[in-house]
């Protein structure tokens, strides 16, 4: 399920190489990274279900394990590609299979009946989701354009009613963007894995063990005991940053946490070189979100920085880097990004 580009998805780190010395610099750990981006689906794919999804992932999974010869791997994923990833690293401890080294989640919420002060509540009803869940059954698919404006519903001032001020009323062409041509780029969701999602909100699974499994496993988070690595944003109106210290807190009070300053797609589009650029770092032994920020130590510039310092350390020994993509079992079957991005 590679190949589109897209906000929720996972990352596989192999192993930690180096550069050749025909790059004319200083030697550098790198990493081989392997991303799983979610396809953009048809009512022909109605029926993919979480957990098609988290199968789907175990294959990408034991494909970067293979190609770079690492027992386990680094994983991240983002938003609700974190909530797959901790599905999955939860199914994986449920077996008792090692596959995963450190886990990585960023701007990803699992308490689902998270006291936030996000406006996305106001439309979590019963009536709401059953209308949703119908909705997408009927077309096969939930629609990116109708995903997108109940986000854009979520913070209208800035997402809505600027537009149609500057835009239409003034008929000013809006500025080039880059993040904003990016987050144009609306992904669907399968009908299945939709109604998984939703169903995700009332029976909280994350929080409450047994109450969700993947292919007969029941899921407790209890159970999975990894190195993690949060991140979350300071002005994020889809997954505010104090719902996301819960999600951190869920995989132990030794996880790393950190306060990125900007929203949900800026926090994490955060370069070194950005000089409006700081955020907060610290360990979730407090209980309470304010508690931890009056404790964390903050650091000015981009979190990457020290995000890359994490995986060197956890990465293993340094390897010659591969003079090919791919291996005899896994061979390239394209140029990166993939085909599916020519999908419309």
């Amino acid at each position: 399920m590679a190949g589109r580009a897209a906000a929720d998805q996972q990352v596989l780190f192999g192993r930690s190489f180096t550069r050749q010395e025909h790059d004319q610099v200083p030697a550098q750990p790198r990493h081989s990274a392997y991303c799983v981006s979610w396809r953009n689906p048809t009512p022909e794919q109605r029926d993919w279900g979480l957990d098609t999804y988290i199968a789907a992932l175990d294959e990408a999974c034991d494909a970067a394990r293979e190609i770079t010869g690492s027992d386990t791997v680094n994983i991240m994923g983002s938003c609700s590609g974190g909530i797959t990833l901790s599905t999955y690293v939860a199914w994986l401890a449920a077996q008792k299979k090692e596959k995963i080294n450190a886990v990585i989640l960023a701007v990803c919420v699992l308490n689902t009946q998270a006291d936030t002060d996000s406006d996305f509540v106001a439309l979590v009803t019963p009536e709401t989701i059953m209308a949703a869940k119908q909705m997408s059954k009927a077309r096969g698919i939930l629609d990116g354009h109708e995903m997108a404006k109940m986000f854009a519903w979520m913070r209208p001032n800035d997402l809505i009613w600027n537009y149609w001020v500057n835009n239409y009323l003034l008929g000013n062409a809006p500025p080039a963007f880059d993040v904003l041509y990016w987050n144009a780029d609306t992904t669907r969701l399968p009908a299945r894995l939709h109604g998984d999602f939703l169903d995700l909100i009332f029976t909280n699974p994350f929080m409450n063990p047994g109450k969700m499994s993947i292919h007969g496993v029941p899921i407790d988070m209890g159970k999975v005991k990894h190195d993690t690595y949060v991140i979350g944003g300071t002005t994020d109106h889809i997954t505010p940053w104090k719902a996301v210290y819960q999600t951190a807190r869920l995989y132990g009070d030794n996880t790393t946490f950190i306060l990125s300053n900007s929203g949900h797609l800026q926090s994490l589009l955060n370069p070194p070189g950005n000089p409006k650029a700081w955020y907060v770092k610290g360990k979730t032994k407090e209980k309470d979100a304010d508690a931890w920020t009056a404790k964390a130590e903050k650091h000015e510039g981009s979190w990457w920085l020290d995000w890359a310092a994490y995986l060197k350390e956890r990465s293993g020994e340094e390897v010659a880097a591969p003079k090919a993509p791919g291996s005899a079992r896994h061979k390239p079957v394209g140029s990166a990004p993939g085909t599916y991005v020519f999908e419309p």
